[in-house]
């Protein structure tokens, strides 16, 4: 579940990432982010969800935002600080499995510069990670 302080709930916020934001849409989701969040960076990464009435009943709608919350927890610490995103599922989420919901986010997130590409290393640019240097060099063996 999201901690209260990384959830979008005013209007007006959601409504200032859907208009100055970018957005990435996939065919079971859109993605929109703000990057440079006017609160100020050192709030945190901040997300919210829409679910219209469109994705289903009640039921429905909130098995889609349960999931989509899931998902979104697991990947705020991969987004700059300061972001506020949203989330909109699109009628199609309704029938998808967690597994497919996860790829569209990941792809958005991918397409909107938040989420490193599936083969880039992790340690790329962590503070003490080798840069430049092949694997030998790294564990001391010989070439």
């Amino acid at each position: 579940m999201l901690p209260a302080a990384a959830r979008l709930r005013r209007s007006e916020d959601f409504r200032l990432v859907m208009r100055r934001g970018t957005r990435a849409g996939r065919r079971r989701l859109v993605v929109h982010a703000l990057t440079t969040n006017p609160s100020g960076p050192d709030e945190g990464t901040r997300a919210g969800f829409v679910v219209s009435k469109a994705v289903g009943n009640s039921v429905v709608r909130h098995r889609v935002s349960r999931r989509l919350r899931h998902l979104v927890a697991g990947r705020l610490g991969t987004v700059p600080a300061g972001s506020a995103l949203v989330v909109r599922a699109l009628p199609p989420a309704a029938s998808a499995s967690s597994h497919e919901l996860a790829a569209d986010l990941d792809a958005a997130l991918r397409r909107l510069g938040l989420l490193p590409a599936p083969g880039s290393s992790p340690e790329h640019g962590r503070p003490g990670a080798a840069i430049g240097s092949s694997a030998s060099e790294q564990d001391g063996s010989a070439v």
